[in-house]
């Protein structure tokens, strides 16, 4: 199948590891926060995820796997992240689900349908992990639920940050506890990343 990148996600694609190496330089979107004790006060597994197909996937069917939940979004200067969460995803999936959330939060960088972002993300990068319908992930009025667990201490014990841009990355551990938050420039292939997921 041919690929369906626009102009300018070719040359997003293109500038790739060059932006990502700027933005380490600069020290921007590198924050790393974690928290391995602190039990949530509203269970994980309560919730679920309305998938881009339509269907549901409650968490209840995620014990005993750890769960890299990202927010993502096809016209971004991190959208090649895909393929190394692929790469993530195939290579740990015995023990780790990767979980998409395309989003139109940041400067309008997925204006796509459910089902045009599903077949960008298959077919430029061969993604195979869940994605869910297309929410809002930023903190506010019509926050997708998930998100609101993630982005608010009373219900997951202890994290506040938000999403900081596209790509932002929250791990949930096998009991369901949230573990870490990464912000976008940290590579799903990161060497903390790894480390967290094989802890």
């Amino acid at each position: 199948m041919n690929k369906i990148l626009t102009l300018r996600q070719q040359i997003l694609k293109g500038i790739y590891p060059l932006f990502v190496w700027y933005k380490k330089l600069r020290g921007e979107n590198k924050k790393i926060e974690s928290e391995q004790n602190n039990v949530p006060f509203f269970p994980f597994y309560n919730l679920s995820a309305v998938l881009n197909d339509g269907s549901e996937l409650s968490f209840e069917n995620l014990k005993g796997k750890k769960v890299l939940i990202v927010n993502t979004a096809s016209n971004c200067g991190y959208t090649h992240q895909y393929a190394e969460l692929q790469e993530l995803y195939e290579n740990q999936k015995k023990n780790l689900l990767v979980l998409a959330f395309p989003s139109n939060d940041f400067k309008e960088q997925e204006k796509g349908s459910d089902e045009e972002i599903a077949r960008f993300c298959q077919v430029n990068f061969g993604v195979r992990f869940p994605l869910a319908k297309k929410s809002v992930v930023i903190k506010g009025q019509g926050q997708n639920k998930v998100f609101e667990w993630l982005t608010h201490k009373e219900l997951n014990g202890w994290n506040e940050q938000p999403p900081s841009w596209n790509f932002s990355k929250y791990l949930v551990n096998e009991k369901g506890i949230l573990t870490h938050y990464f912000d976008p420039a940290v590579s799903p292939s990161d060497p903390e990343v790894l480390k967290a997921i094989n802890s």
